[in-house]
This record gives structure tokens, sequence and C-alpha cells, in this order.
């Protein structure tokens, strides 16, 4: 891949953990209040049917499997977790643990994937974790312990479907559209009994309600996982999972410009950081081949000529 498709690779893979950024905004300010459930399943399981009848492909043999398990991880019980460690971890405790996602990946992708751990990525890793801190640590808070479990779970779920998701890859003939519906609909359908279990039914649905579901459906699942899962298959597993560092940046600025949330010079701080991470932990473009000695140029076979003198010398004279 040349360099200017591998930015356009990371740009277009990093617009999704954006989107998912906006996801907080959407909920609390257009959908139903209380249903996380609900906006997660709407999400997931519309989206997924929507990209089935598009791809019109359905999982064959070890597929079936495959793709539940990518579902529950990629969407389903991460979905879950995360909102679990929101409701129970105040203060922003739930986006500095899940913000640990890049060291799973690193882990996994080298035990799994054969990606060496390089000391860029211990750096990038550190630097991820930190600048989270300074973008959303609120000073002391309650440390829920089934809060902390959930937000480590989740961060274990997402680490571990982008490293299945690349170890796996797309079965032949299988387009990006119905890989993804497999995914989104295995998720969606994971969720369902929650929902109805855990959530009433909304009374009814409003205008806004409208707009934020159609928000999350399209560019909140279809479009951003399309996305995410192209990235996957283009980039190396430890690169995608820094670009999901991406999420509470999105956030806080849009509670920053939409609800008139303060911005402090620390958290500024920490944008920057986490900026800096993302990049230390793409690939680094091949240098530049070394100027010293050249390559020795092909050897060729020349015909000798006979010497002429030696000709005449032996007809003597």
């Amino acid at each position: 891949m040349k360099n200017g498709q591998k930015v356009l690779t990371v740009a277009l893979t990093g617009l999704a953990p954006a989107v998912w950024g906006s996801t907080y905004l959407v909920t609390t300010e257009l959908l139903p209040p209380d249903r996380p459930l609900l906006a997660t399943t709407m999400r997931a399981l519309p989206g997924g049917l929507v990209l089935l009848a598009l791809g019109r492909k359905l999982p064959v043999g070890i597929w079936w499997w495959r793709a539940l398990v990518l579902g529950v991880l990629n969407i389903g019980a991460f979905n879950f977790l995360l909102f679990v460690a929101a409701y129970r971890l105040p203060g922003g405790i739930a986006a500095m643990v899940m913000s640990a996602q890049p060291v799973f990946v690193v882990v996994l992708a080298a035990l799994f994937l054969g990606e060496r751990i390089r000391p860029v990525h211990a750096l990038a890793c550190a630097m991820g974790v930190g600048g989270v801190v300074l973008l959303v640590f609120r000073g002391t808070a309650s440390l829920d312990t089934t809060g902390l479990l959930a937000a480590a779970g989740g961060a274990l779920c997402m680490a571990s479907g982008i490293t299945l998701t690349k170890r796996w890859g797309r079965p032949e003939g299988v387009g990006l559209l119905a890989f993804t519906g497999w995914q989104l609909t295995a998720g969606g359908l994971v969720l369902l009994p929650f929902w109805l279990s855990l959530e009433d039914l909304p009374g009814g649905l409003t205008g806004s309600n409208v707009i934020g579901f159609a928000y999350l459906i399209t560019l909140g699942a279809i479009l951003s996982y399309i996305a995410w899962f192209r990235g996957i298959e283009r980039l190396p597993a430890v690169a995608v999972s820094f670009l999901a560092l991406g999420s509470p940046v999105v956030a806080t600025l849009l509670g920053y410009l939409v609800k008139d949330q303060t911005l402090s010079a620390l958290q500024i701080v920490g944008m920057v950081v986490i900026f800096l991470a993302v990049v230390l932990g793409q690939p680094r473009p091949p240098g530049p081949k070394s100027e010293g000695t050249p390559s020795a140029p092909p050897r060729t076979t020349v015909a000798r000529v006979p010497d002429r003198s030696a000709l005449t010398q032996e007809r003597g004279g």
C-alpha cells in the first residue's frame, strides 16, 4: 500500500471512532431517556438487517459461529459492558479503563498475529492512557467493582474483536457489506433479550427520537462499522486499536461545542498527547534505501576476441 493510500485508509478508519464519540450526545439529546440498551440494540440490529439485504450473502459452515463470536465481541458484549461501566463509574473512569484497550491489542497481536511488540508501541500505550486521564478525569470518584470489571471487559472485548477479525479475515467471495451485516445482526440479536428484559418499551416516539435512531443506524452503525472493518483488513491490528482513542476526544469536543461544557488547559494537553499516541501507533513508512556502496551490475558474458599477434605467430609469420 502506497503512503498516500495508507494515510487515506487511516483517516477513513478513524472516522468510525469519531462518529462513536458522538453517540453519548445523540443518546442524551435525541433518544428516549434511560434506555441505553434500546439505543444499542436499535443501532445494531436494523443496520445489520439492512446490510444483509444489500449483501445477499449468509454465512456458510464455520462462518456461522465465527460471525456470532465477532458480533458478540465487536458489538453486542462490547456495547453492553460499555453502558454498564458508564452508568456505574462516574468521573470518566470508564473511559480511562477503556483506554487500556490498545495494550490488550499489542499483546494479543503478538500472540496470535505475529506482530512484533515494539518500544514505540509501549510508549504510545502509555501516552494514550495518560492523555485520556488528562482529558476525562475529574478528581476522586467512587470505584464500583462491577463498573470497573465491566469497563475492563469492554476493553478486552474490543481488543479481542479487532484481533480475531484480523486473524480470520473475510471469507472469499463475501463483500464488506455482508460481512459487516453478519456482525451487526449477531450483536443486535444478542442484545435483544437484555433490552426486552431490563428496560421498558417507550410509550411513543417523537420526531427527535426518530432523527436520533436514524443517525445511530446509518452513521453510527452501517457506515462507521464498514469503515472500521475495512481498516482492520488493511492496517495492522495495533494501528487500528490506537484510532479508537479518538472517541473520548470527539465526545469532549462535542460537549464543549454543543452543551457549553468547559474545556481546560489540561484537557487540551490530553488531546494533544492522544493525537501523538495515535500517530506513534501507526505503521512507519519504509526508510529510504542506503546510498552507500552501489549494487554490482548484473554479470554478462562477453565473447573473447582472439589476439591477432598470437594468430600471426602460429601461422609462422
